[in-house]
């Protein structure tokens, strides 16, 4: 076996490459890429993979960490054959991607689910926010519905009834401060706080750009049974949903040395889930049969 490379390459490259490869979900190298090697697509720089990664050598099994800086690319990259797994992504954008590039991807271990919070550098609590407050959120459809959410359960708006997981902003029955709500690339956000009086950043993003996530003047509950489809996975090709190898790769993400990583990234902000694959399948074809009915 192949000694663990856990390599990272900026996500340009893997455009580049992803460009000259189908988007097929069939597509790929079989079970396991080139050499023996498991690809782990994942999203920016994470402390407990590379711990993974380590332990993952100890036991032969050679793990080679693949960094994108695009949500987009991960789940094609996946599905088209260029990494194993993923891990950057939580149910309800799975469902999302699924529905809108006919692929098989499917959840085979649960990571933890984070609470998405409303930052500011101008308030330090909602009651704060002044009228016509500008408020960034993320646009990507299943991110930008639980922002909305955040916004609804911080009673800054009111959403119609109907409202989904994909909620858009016009969606809002209620603007009682006027808010000017903007949708930027979620990776964005970070960025855009430096302007706007609000912004709603993903707990992942809110780390790599040196934002503590305890700082939020308010976040949704991952405790809550609402915030289900916002459990983070780790994703396979439907056809490698059994294999032995990357269940072994899910086990030793919930092993003490990785949580203990993954707790001080977060700064204890993330929620370990232990949802089994069967129940985490449920969930997803729940999404799945709610956004077709919708």
């Amino acid at each position: 076996m192949l000694s663990t490379k856990n390599r990272r390459y900026a996500a340009t490259a893997v455009a580049a490459l992803l460009a000259t490869t189908a988007l097929t979900a069939c597509g790929g190298q079989g079970s396991e890429g080139a050499g023996g090697r498991i690809r782990i697509g994942i999203s920016g720089s994470s402390s407990d993979w590379d711990v993974l990664a380590k332990k993952a050598k100890a036991e032969g099994l050679d793990v080679e960490l693949v960094t994108f800086d695009d949500y987009s690319l991960p789940n094609k990259a996946l599905a088209a054959g260029d990494i194993e797994l993923n891990a950057f992504q939580h149910l309800a954008f799975l469902s999302q991607f699924n529905a809108a590039n006919h692929t098989d991807i499917v959840p085979i271990g649960a990571t933890a689910i984070a609470p998405l919070g409303l930052f500011s550098r101008k308030y330090k609590s909602v009651g704060e926010l002044p009228d016509k407050a500008q408020v960034v959120i993320p646009n990507d459809p299943t991110n930008q519905g639980r922002a909305l959410r955040v916004l609804e359960q911080a009673q800054l708006i009111r959403l119609k009834d109907d409202t989904g997981l994909q909620g858009t902003p016009e969606d809002i029955n209620d603007n009682p401060k006027h808010l000017k709500i903007t949708a930027v690339d979620a990776q964005q956000t970070p960025r855009a706080l430096q302007d706007a009086d609000g912004a709603v950043i993903n707990n992942g993003v809110a780390g790599q750009a040196g934002i503590d996530p305890t700082t939020a003047i308010f976040q949704d509950d991952p405790k809550n049974a609402s915030t289900r489809p916002y459990i983070n996975v780790i994703a396979a090709r439907a056809k490698d949903k059994d294999n032995a190898t990357y269940r072994r790769i899910v086990e030793l993400y919930h092993s003490p040395e990785v949580q203990k990583a993954a707790a001080e990234e977060s700064k204890g902000a993330k929620v370990l889930s232990d949802l089994d694959p069967a129940a985490l399948q449920a969930e997803l074809d729940a999404l799945a049969k709610a956004a077709k009915a919708g």
